[in-house]
C-alpha cells in the first residue's frame, strides 16, 4: 500500500432526523460536496436503526423524511464520511454495516435484505481495514458497544439473513425467485458440500421472500438489484400471503435457528420447523436445509409416531420425511450434500436422485468456499486423505488455515485452549467411540486419553453455544450444521488404519451409536457412514483443526500428509550460502541492534541471520522475524514468542498490532525507543484534509499495570510504525 494513500474517515456529530435540521445537516462537509457517503439513522428510545448509503445525500434524505415509516421510526442520523470513498467503497461499508448492526444487538435494524452481495471493485485492498476503523468510531460514539469478533462468533451473525452473498449465491437467488413465480409448483435442488454457504442462503431467501418492498426506492440501484425486487413483488403478487416454513431435520441445529428467528424483524421462531410439523398447515413453500438429513422408517427412537404420520398420507412403513415434505407444501427447496449422510435412518441418496431425475427439477450448484480458510483444497484434501485418495505426497501446508496432528491429547486440548482465549468459538468433537455414561450418571467421565478426562456434550440442544461447551466433547449430532473457529478432532477407537493393506478399518464392537449401526451387515456400509462424519467435522473449523488419533498407525499416516505438533519447535537458521532472500527465508531482526535499518527500511542479506518460515506459511517480500519478550501483550503474543511481521507501508492502523519506534518509549522489554502495541488513533478533519491528534498504543495484557502509551500531536512526527504483525510462529 502506497504511504500517500493513507485512509482516514469521520462519524459525524448526531443530527436531529427531521425538516427543521436539513440546513445544519446539509452544512456537513461530506453532504455539502455531494460525496458518496454512508449514513445512519437511529432512534434509541425505540432501539431501530437503519443503514444507507447515497451519493446525492439531500435528496435521499429528503425522501426518507418524506416517508411516514422512517420520519415515525428514528429521530436521528450520523454520517460517514471519507475523502477516499467512492460508490464502491460507500456500497461494500453499507453491506458490511447492515450484517454487524443486525447482528450486534443495540438496535434491530430496518432494512430489507435485498442487493446484500459482495462487491469486488478497484483498489478493494487499500480499504480493507477501513471498516474497523468505521466500528472503532461507532464504538466511540456510544453508537454500538460489541467488538467485531465478538459479534463474529454469534449464532445470530453466522446464520443472519443479513449476510452479503457471493456471485453464484445471488445468482441462485435470482434463478430460485423466477422459478417460483413462473410455475405452480417447483422441487428445486441447491448442491454444495460443506462451508458452501446452503444455510445463509435458506436464511437470506425466508427473510427475502417475506420483505415489505411496496415503497422501496429504486434510485441508484444496479440491474441485479432491480431484477430482484421485481422478482419479489411478482412473488409477493402470486403468493400475497405466503406461508413459508424453513425445515430443519436436527434438533440441535433447529434450536440454534429458533433463536435467531426470534430476534429478525419479520421472521419468527415458528417459521423453524421439523419435518413433522408439516402436517399442521399447507405451505406454499418449504425450504429445507440439511436435506440429506432427512429420515427414513429406520432405527429411530419414534417410530410410533412417523408411523402415524406415513397412514395419515395413506403411505406404508416405505414413506419418509422427504414425502411428507412434498405433500405438504406446494413448492420445495431443498439444500443437499449427500456427503454428509451419516446414519442409516437417513434417506438413501437413491430417493432424491429421483426427483433430480425429473424433467422439471430445477438444479444448482454452489461451488465457492465460505467458512474454511482453507478454501476449496482443503475440502478436497478431506477428502482425498480419508479416502486414501490422496497422490500428492507432500505435506498439505495450507497459508491461511492451521492444521496439525498431535501426539499428546493434552497438548491438542491446551493448543486448543490457547485459540479459545484468542478466538473464541473453539470445541473439541469427537467419533461416538465411548458410552455416554454420563447421560445418566452426571459425575461420570466418558473419555479418558493421556490424563485428560472429559464428558460427553451435556446437552444436545444448541450445544455449541452452551456455557461449559468448551470442556465437553461435542459429536456429530451437536455439530453439523455449525461453524467454529476451531475444532480439535479425536479420531476414536472405532476408526484404525491397516499398513499392510494401507486402508482404513472400522471395529464396529468399538462404535457406540446404537441407532448409527443398527441393522447394518456390511462393514463397509457402515465405514462410509464413519468417514463421512469425520468429515463432516473436520469440515467445522473457520480457522483450522487440530487432531488426535487413538490408533497410532492412524496417527502415523496421518503425519505423511500434515504438519505435527512439537512443543520444542526452534528456529532453523539457515546456512549464509542456502539463503535465497524472501524466497526461502526471512531476516531475524534483534530488536535491540535494529534502528538504522528499520528506519531505512532496508535490509542487506549480509547483515542477518535469515530464517525458513513454516512450512504452511510463503515467504514474502518485507516479511521479517523477531521475539516479543514480555507480558504487555500476553493475551495476544505468549512472553517469549517468535513472531512473523512485515513491514509497514503505509495504510489505515487502526486496531492493528504493530512494532513502533519513538524516543519517548521507555519499554523494558525491548529497551529504550521500541514497543509492540495496538494502534489507534484519533483524526481530525478539516475540509480540505487530516491529522493525526493522538495516537494510542494499547497493550492486551491479563496484567492491568500495563498501560496506555499516549502520543500527543507534538509527538506524533517522530513515531516510525515499524512493521505489522502478521501471526506467532509455531516454530
Amino acid at each position: 500500500m502506497s504511504s500517500s494513500f493513507e485512509l482516514s474517515i469521520e462519524v459525524s456529530e448526531r443530527y436531529n432526523f427531521n425538516r427543521s435540521a436539513l440546513e445544519k445537516i446539509n452544512e456537513n462537509p461530506w453532504v455539502k460536496n455531494q460525496w458518496p457517503l454512508v449514513y445512519f439513522l437511529q432512534n434509541e428510545t425505540k432501539r431501530v436503526a437503519y443503514v444507507g448509503e447515497s451519493t446525492n445525500f439531500s435528496n435521499r434524505i429528503k425522501n426518507h423524511l418524506a416517508n411516514p415509516k422512517k420520519s415515525n421510526a428514528f429521530n436521528q442520523i450520523s454520517i460517514i464520511g471519507s475523502d477516499k470513498f467512492n460508490k464502491s467503497a460507500t456500497l461494500d461499508i453499507e453491506s458490511k454495516l447492515i450484517q454487524y448492526i443486525s447482528s450486534e444487538g443495540t438496535y434491530v435494524l430496518q432494512n430489507g435484505n435485498h442487493g446484500l452481495i459482495n462487491h469486488n471493485y478497484y483498489q478493494q485492498d487499500l480499504y480493507k481495514y477501513l471498516f474497523q476503523d468505521i466500528w472503532n468510531n461507532l464504538i466511540e460514539s456510544k453508537i454500538v458497544s460489541k467488538s467485531l469478533e465478538e459479534i463474529e462468533n454469534s449464532e445470530l451473525f453466522k446464520y443472519s439473513p443479513y449476510k452479503s452473498l457471493n456471485e453464484d449465491q445471488y445468482n441462485s437467488v435470482l434463478e430460485i425467485i423466477d422459478a417460483l413465480t413462473q410455475k405452480e409448483s417447483n422441487q428445486i435442488f441447491i448442491k454444495g458440500s460443506a462451508g458452501t454457504g446452503k444455510t445463509i442462503l435458506a436464511t437470506y431467501l425466508i427473510k427475502l421472500l417475506g420483505s415489505d418492498v411496496s415503497e422501496t426506492s429504486l434510485d441508484d440501484f444496479s440491474d441485479n438489484e432491480l431484477q430482484e425486487i421485481n422478482l419479489i413483488r411478482t412473488y409477493q403478487k402470486k403468493y400475497p400471503k405466503a406461508e413459508i416454513g424453513f425445515v430443519v431435520a436436527m434438533s440441535s441445529l433447529r434450536k440454534t435457528l429458533q433463536n435467531v428467528f426470534r430476534k429478525i424483524p419479520d421472521l419468527k421462531s415458528s417459521m423453524i420447523i421439523s419435518p413433522s410439523d408439516t402436517f399442521k398447515k399447507k405451505y406454499d413453500l418449504l425450504i429445507v436445509d440439511e436435506a440429506h438429513r432427512l429420515r427414513q422408517y429406520k432405527n429411530i427412537g419414534w417410530m410410533g409416531v412417523f408411523k402415524k404420520n406415513n397412514q395419515k398420507l395413506g403411505l406404508d412403513n416405505n414413506g419418509t420425511e422427504l414425502d411428507w415434505i412434498i405433500a405438504n407444501s406446494k413448492n420445495q427447496i431443498f439444500f443437499y450434500d449427500s456427503a454428509q449422510s451419516v446414519k442409516p435412518s437417513d434417506i438413501p441418496s437413491s430417493h432424491f436422485d429421483k426427483l433430480l431425475n425429473k424433467k422439471n427439477t430445477i438444479e444448482i450448484e454452489l461451488t465457492s468456499q465460505m467458512r474454511s480458510k482453507g478454501g476449496n483444497d482443503y475440502i478436497t484434501f478431506v477428502d482425498e486423505l480419508l479416502k486414501i485418495k490422496r497422490e500428492n505426497k507432500r505435506i498439505y501446508s495450507p497459508e491461511r488455515y492451521d492444521i496439525l496432528v498431535f501426539d499428546s491429547m493434552k497438548d491438542m486440548y491446551e493448543q486448543l485452549a490457547f485459540q479459545e482465549e484468542k478466538h473464541g468459538l473453539c470445541r473439541l468433537v469427537a467419533g461416538y467411540s465411548w458410552p455416554w455414561l454420563s447421560q445418566k450418571d452426571k459425575n461420570a467421565i466418558d473419555i479418558k486419553i493421556d490424563g485428560v478426562e472429559l464428558q460427553w456434550n451435556q446437552t444436545d440442544k444448541d450445544w455449541i453455544n452452551s456455557e461449559n461447551a468448551f470442556n465437553e466433547v461435542g459429536c456429530i449430532h451437536t455439530t453439523q450444521g455449525y461453524d467454529l473457529n476451531y475444532t480439535g478432532i479425536i479420531f476414536g477407537e472405532e476408526i484404525s488404519f491397516n499398513k499392510v493393506t494401507k486402508q482404513i478399518e472400522i471395529d464396529k464392537s468399538k462404535y457406540f451409536d446404537k441407532n448409527g449401526k443398527r441393522g447394518i451387515d456390511d462393514i463397509e456400509d457402515l465405514k462410509e457412514y464413519i468417514i463421512n462424519i469425520y468429515k463432516t467435522i473436520m469440515y467445522r473449523g473457520i480457522r483450522g483443526t487440530y487432531i488426535y488419533a487413538f490408533d497410532d498407525n492412524l496417527r502415523d499416516y496421518f503425519k505423511q500428509h500434515i504438519s505435527s505438533y512439537s512443543a520444542e519447535r526452534k528456529l532453523r537458521i539457515l546456512p549464509f550460502v542456502d539463503v535465497k532472500p524472501y524466497i526461502n527465508s526471512v531476516p531475524l531482526i534483534d530488536i535491540y541492534a535494529a534502528a538504522g535499518n528499520f528506519s531505512e527500511l532496508q535490509i542487506a542479506k549480509e547483515d542477518f541471520d535469515w530464517v525458513e518460515l513454516p512450512m504452511n506459511i510463503s515467504v514474502r517480500e518485507g516479511y521479517f522475524v523477531c521475539q516479543v519478550v514480555g507480558e504487555s501483550m500476553n493475551k495476544r503474543i505468549a512472553n517469549g514468542s517468535w513472531c512473523l511481521f512485515k513491514q509497514d507501508s503505509g495504510g489505515s492502523r487502526d486496531g492493528k498490532i504493530v512494532l513502533v519506534e519513538h524516543y519517548k518509549i521507555q519499554d523494558s522489554s525491548f529497551g529504550a525507543g521500541y514497543t509492540i502495541k495496538s494502534y489507534q488513533s484519533e483524526k481530525v478533519l478539516s475540509d480540505e484534509s487530516w491529522s493525526h491528534k493522538s495516537i494510542v498504543l494499547k497493550p492486551h495484557s491479563y496484567d492491568p499495570s500495563f498501560k496506555d502509551i499516549i502520543l500527543n500531536e507534538d509527538d506524533i512526527a517522530e513515531l516510525k510504525v515499524i512493521g505489522e504483525f502478521i501471526k506467532v510462529l509455531d516454530f
